[in-house]
């Protein structure tokens, strides 16, 4: 991917992750959407800047054919991913709610279930469909 395309994924992967998580995240705590958007975004903004950094030393490590790489592949992308923000989220959520460090905990336990799943198929799909050099393509044409 060059960098525009980086850019163009991680926009596309965090708007339509917080348009899914931010209502079911205030009917689950109880907290009101507002604040959960605003911690949403923040979050979402340190991700971008995380998945633009991760996905480009995964891609170095294993490789720019997407199109070859596993399910299996996928899944260890997305755990080591996730498993990186946990050390910025929880205290984030924490301090920003106003909620213990092992109410921040479950509810981020709560965000990587989703998110595990979440993200394993939007990048599997993302790599079959790879609509940013379709886009392109099409532009191109016009």
């Amino acid at each position: 991917m060059n960098k525009q395309e980086r850019v163009f994924h991680a926009v596309v992967f965090e708007a339509l992750a917080l348009a899914m998580i931010v209502p079911a995240s205030a009917l689950i705590t109880g907290k009101g959407a507002s604040d959960l958007a605003f911690v949403g975004v923040g979050l979402s903004l340190f991700t971008v800047v995380w998945n633009y950094y991760y996905n480009l030393m995964f891609d170095r490590m294993f490789g720019q054919d997407r199109e070859s790489r596993t399910l299996k592949m996928r899944i260890g992308h997305t755990a080591g991913f996730e498993g990186g923000l946990i050390f910025i989220t929880v205290p984030s959520i924490a301090w920003f709610l106003q909620i213990s460090l092992g109410e921040a905990i479950l509810l981020e336990a709560g965000f990587l279930v989703f998110f595990f799943f979440y993200a394993t198929a939007f990048n599997w799909g993302y790599d079959r469909i790879q609509p940013y050099q379709r886009w392109i393509q099409r532009q191109s044409v016009s």
